[in-house]
């Protein structure tokens, strides 16, 4: 048998912090619809951990990892990425950080994946394929391709009880809107709860999946007003985290081998401008049109602003990304940085055979959006604009997906590529 253990750790922050994740939302969170956590199962000597925030900096996960009584490079940190969660990253997002919810932030994470490591016992792994439970909906395009894969893996303890129940979906943590000012982890906590409540005595970890083009059912641009809506509401997130929570629980497992690694792989990625005009010509521009714009746009074109006067004129160094493949008992778990799109998914999919896998986004890092080449030509919020909100000087440069998906390939496990 090998050895895990998990741990939970409540990481919600105060009323009155920044919430993260919609431009048009400028007013504090008044309190806590359920509880953010940090999550992290440790197998052997390897480690995941998720933290309900829009993302983590690369800074500070390399932090945690290095703080950690495991090794660093046994040790894979990821975000929920729900938008219903406190500012988390640094120079990121156009939000002030608090400094003091950072600091403990990055103590839970490495106090969470250290007591996982404490808690280990002999146990075993099972996994399988739930149904596709029919949630996501490409956002960019109609009928549009998304990853509607559903792995979900198991830790038995020797006596056969439960341990952790893990699970994986591409649909972006973004039920709720900007009218929302709770803290919450969007769907993915109900679909955490309804798996804790069919396996009594597990803990869930949900992996959010590569979710950068899928969604509910809303476009991007959907998100930029403060009206709130009865489609996204609580009871719309609890429908379909609910939905995803019973296709897992449908699964079929079988037995897994009793081993684990992880193998890692450092990238460089380009950026590439694609605004046409120069930053102090959009700058004037952005300013006459704020004058005249509904409140939630006018603060948009605020964020936008502050991009072209403050950041765009950057030079475009290359941004460093880590790719991640956990090993589990022959199941691989790829995780990729910032928001990814279906089409990379489904690339690294093709090289792995029917074994349940996991391929997720938002790990070590959320620099932003990395589109495949084949989204260039179409534009919009995910290619053209959101690197601003990001607090990048231009979007990443064509190629960057393929490159992380021929990195994650080459990671995989023999048995499984």
């Amino acid at each position: 048998m090998i050895r895990a253990g998990t741990a939970l750790v409540d990481i919600t922050p105060p009323a009155g912090l920044a919430l993260a994740g919609f431009a048009a939302r400028s007013q504090p969170a008044l309190g806590a619809h359920d509880p953010l956590t940090a999550r992290a199962i440790v197998v052997e000597d390897t480690a995941l951990l998720v933290a309900d925030v829009i993302g983590l900096h690369g800074d500070m996960s390399r932090r945690i990892r290095e703080q950690c009584v495991l090794p660093a490079d046994r040790v894979v940190v990821t975000a929920l990425h729900t938008h219903g969660g406190p500012v988390s990253m640094t120079g990121r997002l156009n939000r002030q950080t608090d400094t003091a919810y950072l600091e403990r932030l990055e103590a839970s994470c490495v106090h969470a994946i250290n007591q996982a490591a404490a808690s280990t016992r002999p146990a075993r792994l099972t996994a399988g394929w739930g149904k596709d439970p029919g949630v996501a909906r490409n956002r960019r395009h109609t009928e549009g391709i998304v990853d509607s894969s559903l792995p979900v893996l198991r830790i038995h303890d020797a006596a056969g009880g439960l341990i952790a129940v893990i699970t994986a979906y591409a649909c972006h943590p973004v039920v709720l809107g900007a009218d929302n000012r709770l803290w919450t982890a969007d769907y993915p906590h109900y679909v955490r709860k309804r798996l804790e409540a069919a396996n009594p005595g597990a803990m869930a970890l949900f992996l959010t999946g590569c979710a950068g083009d899928a969604n509910t059912g809303h476009s991007a641009h959907d998100s930029i007003s403060l009206t709130s809506s009865t489609y996204r509401s609580f009871e719309s997130a609890q429908a379909y985290g609910e939905r995803i929570a019973d296709a897992a629980c449908q699964a079929v497992e079988a037995p897994l081998e009793e081993h684990a690694s992880v193998a890692n792989r450092i990238l460089n990625l380009g950026l590439e401008r694609r605004e046409m005009e120069a930053p102090e010509a959009l700058a004037q521009r952005w300013h006459r049109e704020r004058e005249t714009a509904d409140p939630a746009r006018a603060a948009l074109l605020s964020h936008w602003i502050t991009w072209a006067t403050e950041i765009a004129g950057h030079p475009l160094e290359p941004v460093e990304a880590r790719v991640s493949v956990l090993n589990w008992g022959g199941v691989p778990i790829v995780a990729l940085p910032g928001e990814i799109f279906a089409e990379t998914a489904l690339q690294i999919r093709q090289s792995i055979s029917h074994k349940p896998s996991f391929i997720i986004g938002f790990a070590e890092d959320n620099p932003g959006y990395i589109p495949p080449a084949s989204e260039y030509a179409f534009g919009g919020y995910e290619v053209d604009e959101a690197h601003r909100y990001y607090g990048q000087a231009a979007t990443f440069a064509s190629g960057s997906a393929e490159a992380l998906a021929e990195a994650a390939i080459a990671l995989l496990p023999r048995r499984t590529a």
